[in-house]
């Protein structure tokens, strides 16, 4: 496997949703048995946020176990928390002292941060992508799974890898590629609120580890209309995002009768998310059963911390001894 793939991690301050999974979990496990691959828990990049200490630690615990329980394997791929990968923190100190304050400014992500948060603009949030660089250059990364919204700090990673080529004269970094995922493995899963994609700070998500109470409770209260009053309308979009739902989570005779019951102005909208309902719970159970056993066996999740650790810590510390060479932290006595 000649190819480094860097995933840019989950924050521990976030759990795993449907989007997620069709979005990228489905291809990381296509991805772990044909690549090298970094799986990483964002522990650090969440410090932004002020988490609490007990926070922090049961979200570490949390999205590690979803890791393990939506099937990446830790004997393929390497899962690791990324604050106990120190090595990642020093490239970041070293990356600091070339990136500059105008160019970190104008990143997207730090401008709609320090716009919805003005409280709570710290130095952190400004070289965020400081850090997202360190996290994919460190392993030499190749190709770095993005969505399109995710490009941009992909693009200051570049920046950042191809300066300190430049400055050091040498080819250390490979200047990483976005694995986009094109050819249908990824697919964009709707919210519930009727407009945009899934995600946990919109509140409009359907996480794995859920309860199926709490599902049903969601997909009930989502968006729709009053309903067509023309036959074969055109939808709207918070009902075409439910069928969206429907034709990913159900079987496609049940898409098919709920799309014949709109197109002759029949469709009763209880029904469809009853049916949603159900079939996302059926879904979801054997992921968040998962999920549960796995948070009980601290004995488990700790031989994995463990082992992505040392395998993730082998690859920085051989980066980091040629970085620090070339800019000149050399042992004189």
């Amino acid at each position: 496997m000649s190819k480094q793939i860097v995933v840019s991690g989950i924050r521990p301050t976030g759990n795993l949703h449907l989007g997620n999974y069709f979005g990228a979990v489905r291809s990381f496990l296509k991805m772990q048995e044909d690549y090298n691959c970094y799986f990483f828990i964002a522990d650090i990049h969440s410090l932004t946020t002020h988490p609490t200490p007990g926070d922090l630690q049961s979200g570490v615990k949390q999205v590690l176990a979803e890791y393990l329980a939506c099937g990446i394997d830790p004997e393929k791929a390497t899962i690791f928390i990324q604050s106990d990968v120190t090595e990642v923190v020093e490239l970041y100190t070293f990356l600091n002292m070339n990136a500059y304050l105008g160019e970190l400014e104008r990143t997207t992500s730090f401008k709609d941060k320090a716009r919805s948060n003005p409280e709570n603009v710290n130095a952190g949030l400004l070289t965020y992508p400081v850090l997202m660089a360190a996290d994919i250059i460190i392993h030499k990364a190749e190709y770095v799974p993005v969505g399109k919204d995710q490009e941009q700090n992909l693009e200051m990673a570049r920046k950042f890898a191809g300066r300190f080529n430049r400055m050091y004269n040498c080819e250390l970094f490979p200047i990483p590629q976005p694995f986009t995922f094109d050819g249908g493995d990824m697919i964009k899963i709707p919210g519930l609120d009727g407009s945009g994609k899934m995600g946990k700070s919109e509140g409009n998500g359907i996480f794995l580890y859920e309860d199926p109470k709490e599902i049903r409770k969601k997909v009930m209260r989502a968006v729709t209309d009053a309903g067509p009053t023309e036959p074969n309308s055109k939808k709207a979009e918070p009902v075409e995002n439910l069928f969206k739902l429907l034709k990913i989570m159900s079987q496609p005779d049940v898409v098919a009768h709920f799309d014949a019951a709109y197109n002759d102005c029949s469709i009763r909208y209880g029904d469809l998310k009853n049916q949603l309902a159900e079939d996302i719970v059926t879904f979801t159970s054997p992921i968040r059963e998962r999920i549960l056993e796995i948070l009980k066996d601290d004995v488990y999740l700790g031989k994995v911390a463990r082992m992505g650790a040392e395998k993730a810590r082998e690859s920085a510390q051989a980066t980091l001894k040629e970085v620090k060479a070339l800019i000149g932290f050399k042992r004189l006595f």
